[in-house]
């Protein structure tokens, strides 16, 4: 199966995770995926295929190399698509690009176009795969998923390439910050691996957020509005006077590269209760606990204004893998190599989210990020370009060699 069959095969898998779940993996969509990919593996001629409880896959491409110093390396990718759209019944099909507007849905008056996403123009002269614009298309991460299984496929096929063992893995759960959560560090046996689950053809990253979630619970009291004065807390009220104490400036939309933010991503309620929901993301840690602490204050500055209306719950999900990283930056050099000897250029740009391989870092497997070609994650207009595809599993193969 050719790499573009193989990824679009993958998206009629509804694999969206959830993160009002308590079960690992979070959707059934998930556990289905990676049985399938157990029996995909095992057709290739990989060995020691297992997947546990929790819907981890695992398998190894035997060494054909005898020199004993031959390192252990892995590549991981997860099988779930984000929650932010359904990536149920996707309909991806391959476009030649000859620039201007990509019409994904007619009917529905669904266009791609260069105007809102500028990096499209760069494409043009490709083929892309795309979507019909009523569902995400999942790139991330089952392109990443296909640039590896392909990548072992082609080494099974090609045994005069000389390699080492190679380790592979897939998690589930990574979209809602738990792909690390259960991954077996010591059953998987690497001395580093590569996650492949970054954008553009190019990008490697070992640099990434300091990441924390935050959950303000807000109790209010509600009276008849004809006779409130003096009584009424409208929690709702409350929770937007929490979110304008927020510097504006430090909001996803307003910041890039190195600039972290505080992100609203639920606010719901009423009256008598009221819940806000952010990520909280900076590069620096001292800052990174800074904007922890702001939301402590506002917290409290609140409470003392309609007393103990607010709880206020931070979870640190993840850390800067770049402390764990330079100290190791020969993994770095032999993914730059490996790029430039199949015509890629290297382009090193600091993640502005994170990888399962943040967590893997500080769980003893340094883990930096590949690409794996895709754009516009998360949303109807994502795509994919078969090239960058393509030199994802070739980038693999080299990095083996």
């Amino acid at each position: 199966m050719n790499i573009s069959d193989r990824f679009i095969k993958y998206t009629t898998f509804d694999t969206q995770s959830c993160d009002e779940s308590s079960t690992t993996p979070s959707t059934a969509g998930q556990r289905v995926f990676a049985g399938y990919l157990v029996e995909e593996l095992k057709s290739i001629g990989l060995q020691d295929v297992t997947i546990d409880d929790n819907a981890y896959v695992m398998a190894t491409l035997p060494a054909n190399d005898s020199r004993p110093d031959t390192p252990v390396v892995g590549f991981i990718a997860h099988i779930d698509t984000s929650p932010d759209m359904t990536g149920k019944d996707v309909k991806a099909c391959i476009v030649d690009y000859c620039g201007g507007d990509i019409v994904l849905n007619r009917e529905m008056d669904i266009v791609l176009s260069p105007g809102v996403f500028p990096e499209l123009a760069k494409y043009e002269g490709q083929q892309l795969i795309v979507t019909d614009g009523t569902t995400l298309l999942g790139a991330d991460d089952k392109a990443g998923v296909a640039a590896i299984v392909s990548a072992m496929e082609y080494l099974g096929a090609h045994p005069e390439i000389r390699h080492g063992k190679v380790r592979i893995a897939f998690t589930p759960d990574e979209e809602i910050g738990r792909g690390a959560d259960f991954f077996d560090v010591e059953k998987f046996g690497c001395q580093w691996a590569y996650t492949v689950d970054a954008g553009e053809i190019g990008e490697i990253e070992y640099e990434n957020f300091n990441a924390a979630e935050a959950k303000i619970t807000i109790k209010g009291l509600n009276v008849h509005p004809g006779y409130a004065k003096g009584k009424m807390i409208n929690a709702s009220q409350v929770g937007i006077a929490f979110n304008n104490m927020i510097p504006n400036g430090q909001r996803p939309e307003y910041t890039e590269g190195y600039e972290g933010f505080f992100h609203l991503t639920q606010f719901f309620g009423s009256i008598e209760e009221t819940v806000l929901k952010y990520i909280i993301r900076d590069h620096d840690r001292q800052l990174f606990e800074e904007k922890k602490q702001l939301l402590r204050s506002i917290a409290e500055q609140l409470n003392r204004q309609y007393p103990n209306c607010i709880t206020l719950q931070i979870r640190d999900q993840y850390y800067n893998m770049r402390e764990i990283i330079e100290p190791r930056k020969e993994i770095i050099e032999i993914a730059c190599r490996a790029m430039e000897a199949i015509g890629v250029t290297p382009v090193i740009n600091p993640i502005r989210g994170g990888t399962d391989g943040c967590r893997l870092s500080f769980m003893g497997l340094p883990c930096p990020n590949l690409y794996a070609g895709g754009l516009n994650f998360h949303g109807r207009y994502e795509f994919l370009p078969v090239r960058s595809l393509e030199k994802s599993m070739e980038t693999i193969i080299q990095i083996i060699q």
